[in-house]
């Protein structure tokens, strides 16, 4: 795991240690840079396959250069397979390898999370790429001739100084997140999932090439019943695991929560280690999976550590956490995340997570109802019915009350628009208060990836499940997840978004993923096997957080601070008369709701503050 940057056509000085030191988390223990016609690639090391010297980057190999970040997992098996022989055993050098053998198709055949920039100095051409689900970050300015690209969206604007996109932002406030390719900035893209570059530094011409399409997964369907169907994720979850424990020189270990992706992780992980450290996070009041998370390390003799997050410190390290992110952060998940990922690296450097199986086996409770009805296509009855339910309803406030289930139903249901529907079923924040925008949200990139969604010939739970794999889990999830593991230089590996996996789960029948109003079928018909039958039958939770709480008590001070002060930048893209009534709890919203709004206007003054900070001082 590692931290790249590169330029063109821009030179940094070499005494300047800006580069390494923003990308330090990354890579800490090797650092070096090299450059070559008008390209300047640099490349921070956190070393976990082939420890030697044989391992550092940029890596050069028969007029190739490389800096890579991630891990290929199935490398080795790749050179046996191709005939490909190297002293070194590095995963870096089975990549240049394999390209000289087939260009770019190779990315086909791997199974790994990266992002890299190679230079075939032959042809004078550059790829930039990324892996299936997009696990490792790429972002990239363009401004002319000049381009940067970078691991690191903090250390990218502090050396491009690129302008606000207020646009962008208020696309941001609307969903929760940036959208796919969108940043902050003006002239900054994220190269998505799924996607490489091929440039021409020198006539900067460029093409941008999809090698990986998801939709293609679930315009295959499985023909395999449901026992085979069982047994066959059965072996190729243990095959992903097995990959990610094996393609380390150090110890793995794994986040282990009371649900049953994690379970299933460290239950087939704890087959392939001496003894396996696992963490559990316990937060105050809120549901405990502690003591379920205890009876799977139990059955499994891991090396077990609960991670008890008091948050007495929030207040002091909530700017810090958020301004991490490099751009507006509202996931107030990324909190515990960060909390357990500071506390597992006192043990580890490499740790297994459940990332994905929610969005590839249908985990959330609100995939349910689109099993059965079609929201994104509903009938004028529906719509016209689930309006009026909705609007004389009184509002929902217990965040995992069937009450508030139903109340969120009505809502999305009520609406015709496709991205009201996704938003309101999804981050929930400001669907039906588009009147206070100053700055309307414009969501051009979502609704039209929308629409296209809405018009292949898939079920209504596919479609979803399709849109969250492309939005929440590349836009929201995953970032959180690489920024929370990355800060403490700790490396998180995702079985369940293995290539064979991600092959197989879309193709999968919908009665599979939710079977009635059961969520996740055929994971917890495979847990039998492996899991405690009560850890089997929990309803999906996550982190789950007092937000309400923190808003009104603990974090209040910082908050209102920030929201209410006199240059504020959400002011300049939606009414702030209208935050302040939200705060005066003067808006008819639900509590938990009003927290999620205050809590995503107050992740965009952070990195505003930090922004002008860092800019102030260069």
């Amino acid at each position: 795991m590692c931290g790249i940057f590169g330029t063109i056509n821009y030179e940094i000085p070499v005494d300047q240690q800006e580069i390494f030191q923003g990308l330090w988390h990354r890579g800490p223990d090797e650092q070096d840079r090299q450059s070559i016609d008008n390209l300047h690639l640099y490349h921070t090391r956190l070393a976990i396959q082939d420890l030697s010297a044989s391992g550092r980057q940029p890596m050069e190999y028969n007029g190739l250069m490389i800096v890579f970040n991630g891990e290929i997992y199935n490398h080795l098996q790749l050179r046996e397979k191709y005939g490909l022989e190297s002293a070194s055993n590095s995963d870096t050098r089975t990549i240049l390898m394999m390209y000289e053998l087939m260009g770019m198709k190779m990315l086909e055949e791997f199974d790994g999370m990266f992002a890299f920039a190679l230079y075939d100095l032959k042809n004078r051409m550059l790829y930039l790429a990324r892996d299936r689900a997009g696990k490792k970050p790429l972002f990239i300015y363009r401004k002319g001739k000049t381009w940067m690209f970078s691991s690191e969206l903090n250390i990218l604007a502090q050396i491009a100084q690129p302008e606000i996109d207020h646009a962008a932002l208020s696309d941001y406030l609307y969903l929760g997140y940036h959208y796919r390719k969108s940043t902050p900035y003006l002239h900054v893209s994220e190269l998505e999932n799924g996607h490489y570059l091929k440039l021409d530094p020198q006539s900067m011409k460029e093409q941008d090439l999809t090698w990986f399409n998801m939709e293609e997964g679930y315009k295959k369907e499985s023909k395999l019943n449901h026992a085979d169907s069982v047994a066959q994720l059965d072996q190729l979850l243990q095959l992903a695991v097995q990959r990610r424990m094996d393609s380390s020189d150090l110890d793995v270990g794994s986040f282990l929560s009371g649900g049953i992706d994690s379970g299933l992780v460290t239950a087939i992980a704890a087959k392939h280690a001496k003894r396996l450290n696992t963490f559990t996070v316990r937060v105050p009041g809120s549901y405990d999976e502690s003591g379920l998370a205890a009876k799977v390390a139990k059955s499994y003799g891991t090396n077990h550590a609960v991670v008890d997050i008091d948050f007495s410190n929030l207040q002091d390290d909530i700017e810090s956490i958020l301004s991490g992110h490099g751009e507006p952060n509202c996931d107030n998940s990324a909190i515990p995340s960060y909390y357990v990922a500071r506390a597992a690296k006192q043990h580890t450097t490499v740790v297994l997570n459940g990332d994905g199986a929610d969005e590839l086996f249908g985990g959330y409770r609100r995939y349910v109802p689109f099993r059965h009805l079609d929201f994104f296509q509903p009938n004028n009855l529906t719509k016209i019915s689930a309006k009026i339910l909705a609007g004389i309803l009184p509002i929902a406030n217990e965040k995992q009350s069937y009450y508030t289930y139903l109340y969120r139903l009505l809502k999305f249901a009520s609406y015709t628009d496709v991205v009201k529907i996704y938003c309101s079923a999804s981050s929930d924040l400001f669907v039906g208060f588009e009147d206070q925008f100053l700055r309307r949200p414009l969501m051009k990139e979502i609704s039209a990836d929308l629409l296209a969604i809405n018009k292949l010939p898939l079920s209504a739970l596919n479609k979803i499940l399709l849109m969250d794999f492309q939005s929440m889990l590349f836009s929201r999830l995953l970032p959180k997840m690489d920024i929370a593991t990355m800060t403490h230089s700790l490396e998180g590996r995702s079985p369940f978004l293995s290539k064979e996996l991600l092959e197989f789960a879309p193709g999968l029948p919908d009665h599979f993923k939710i079977h009635n109003v059961t969520t996740k079928s055929i994971l917890r018909d495979l847990a039998v096997n492996y899991l405690p039958e009560e850890l089997i039958n929990q309803p999906k939770r996550g982190f789950e957080i007092p937000l309400r709480k923190w808003v009104d008590e603990e974090l209040k001070t910082v908050i209102n601070d920030y929201l209410l002060a006199k240059d504020t930048l959400y002011s300049r893209i939606i009414k702030k008369s209208f935050i302040e009534d939200l705060i005066a709890k003067k808006i008819r919203v639900s509590d938990e709701r009003r927290a999620k709004m205050l809590f995503c206007v107050f992740g965009l003054e952070v990195w505003y503050k930090k922004l002008i900070q860092k800019n102030n001082r260069l």
